[in-house]
Order: C-alpha cells, then structure tokens, then sequence
C-alpha cells in the first residue's frame, strides 16, 4: 500500500505539461495498449505494448502520457489506458485529473461579472494575475446604468484566497480606482464628474471544470466627492472566468 501511495503522487506530478522530475514505470495488465504518434485521438496508432511487458511515463499533456516502450519506441497513451496498467508491486495506477492541478497552478486568469451597484446594473470584466496560490492582483473595468445615473469605473485591487488548493474557497480583497459618473438629468444641464473610490469585499470562488471558475461577490465602495459628502454603495456580482 505504502508503493502504491508513493506511485499515485509520483504520477501527480505528472499533472503538468512540463517534463517531470523523474520517469515513472509501469507494466501493461490488460492484452495490450495502444501508443499513438501524437497526443490526440487523430494521431495514429503505431506501436502495441503487450500485457507484461514495461512501459516507462515520461510526461503529461492534458490526458495524454508520453511513454517508451521496452525496445524504446516512443508515443503518446491514453489516461484510461494507463489505467490499465500496474505499477511494480502489482498495484493498480489511478491518474488524477489533471484539469484541477492546473487551476491550482494557473497565472492568468479573465473574467466577467454580472450584478447590481447602487440599485444600478453592472457588468464587469477583469483580468487577474496570481503572484502566490493564495495572492492575486486585479484589474477590472465596469460600466452600470442607472434610472438617475450612469457609471464607468476602473480598479485594481488585490485578492486573498484563504484555500486555493481546494475546489470552493472564500476570498477577501482589497482595492480602489476611479468613478466617473454621468447623470442622466433631462431638465437641468449636469455636468460629469470623476471621483476616486476604495473598496472592501468578500466572495466565493468555485472550479467548476476544465479551465473554468465561477465567482459570485460583495463589496463596499466609498466614493470620495468633492462635495465633502462621500458616498457609500454596496454592490453584488456574480459570473465566471477561465484561466490559464
């Protein structure tokens, strides 16, 4: 048990497309597998590895391994057949799926939010990279309509996730930007302004497949006007983003 615990991390480390620290060996259990010149099911099958004989991983793409085969040919296995196989004492190997190891090492990530600001709608596009698993900075532009007023606002703020190796995880952040505001006033003529804003919020964060997140957030702005009366507005959000 203690092989076959070792053998399933060591195949973990596989989950990235980069070359893998060490090669990991295997032997065939089924009749055979197939080895294909590519990683992709339009590649063709060229080589057969027989039930019994060995098969060494040399890295991952996706859900496709590179293996060499005893006489050193070269290709490309499937994830469902590599499960086909055993490792050294006989165990059998079980691949993790490679889609969350990759969230959880992603750098980029873009995104885009649907809600409410100050009683107006609201639509957001952001961009964010992760400087640590935990830490990441943003940058968003957002526009709102509103019966009285309509709004453009930019920010950069940075974001907290308190467990980015899990599937679900709350996060806190902290930013500020720029407001600019365009009343829509029919009988009085009212100019634009632009006004500096902070903000404070929390959310939930959710993979929900492949390169997929989906985000739903509060947050609580202060607009600093020049009037010597700042406001104050809440705003929710929630929608989706893909990383890379």
């Amino acid at each position: 048990m203690k092989r076959f615990v070792s053998l399933f991390f060591a195949v973990l480390m596989l989950a990235t497309p980069v070359q893998a620290k060490s090669d990991v060996k295997l032997v065939v259990e089924e009749p055979f597998i197939e080895m294909r010149t590519g990683p992709g099911r339009g590649y063709p099958v060229y080589h057969v590895v027989e039930a019994g004989e060995n098969i060494t991983v040399t890295r991952r793409r996706t859900e496709w391994f590179e293996v060499i085969a005893p006489r050193g040919q070269k290709g490309w296995v499937h994830r469902d057949e590599l499960e086909l196989t055993l490792d050294p004492e006989g165990f059998a190997v079980r691949v993790e799926d490679s889609s969350f190891g990759t969230y959880s090492n992603r750098r980029f990530e873009f995104g885009v939010l649907d809600g409410e600001f100050g009683g107006a709608d609201v639509i957001s596009v952001y961009g964010a990279y992760a400087l640590t698993p935990n830490l990441s900075t943003e940058l968003s532009v957002s526009q709102g309509i509103g019966t009285f007023a309509d709004n453009v606002f930019a920010t950069a703020n940075v974001t907290h996730q308190f467990f980015p190796d899990k599937r679900i995880t709350p996060f806190f952040t902290l930013g500020g930007g720029v407001l600019r505001t365009s009343p829509n006033a029919t009988l009085v003529e009212v100019e634009d302004r632009n006004d500096e804003i902070a903000f404070a919020g929390m959310g939930l964060r959710l993979y929900a497949t492949r390169r997929m997140v989906l985000r739903a957030e509060y947050k609580t702005y202060v607009i600093f006007t020049s009037r010597d009366d700042n406001q104050e507005i809440d705003e929710w959000k929630a929608g989706f983003s893909f990383f890379f």
